[in-house]
């Protein structure tokens, strides 16, 4: 009976894990990584965010809503999703439109990243 015990145990731990894997990737920007993201509007049509990656830094996986990006200043990112990770070169202004989505972006430059997020609610 021990046996099935700690089975039981074992099973329930790997339960809650993958449990608290799917809630972390859930979570919008602000809340995962709020050193990197500030938020500067948010109401029940938006949320306006401002990311800041210094060079070497990167926020934790996150989850936005339909959104459109205004980079400030531009770097060279990394950005990972479930299928991969991409390489970009961002020019400073660019502006870009996304739907909803999960990654992970890494500053792999030489220079302060910021963007401005609107985020569909």
């Amino acid at each position: 009976m021990p046996n099935f015990f700690k089975l039981m145990t074992l099973s329930l731990m790997i339960l809650f894990a993958f449990v608290n894997v799917a809630e972390a990737a859930s979570v919008h920007a602000h809340l995962a990584s709020p050193d990197k993201y500030e938020v500067l509007l948010e109401n029940e049509q938006v949320l306006v965010l401002r990311m800041t990656l210094k060079p070497g830094e990167q926020d934790k996986w996150h989850k936005h809503n339909a959104e459109t990006v205004y980079f400030e200043a531009g770097g060279k990112v990394k950005i990972t999703t479930r299928k991969g990770a991409n390489t970009l070169d961002i020019a400073d202004g660019f502006t870009m439109w996304h739907e909803s989505w999960e990654h992970q972006v890494t500053n792999i430059g030489d220079n302060t990243i910021t963007a401005i997020i609107v985020e569909q609610k």
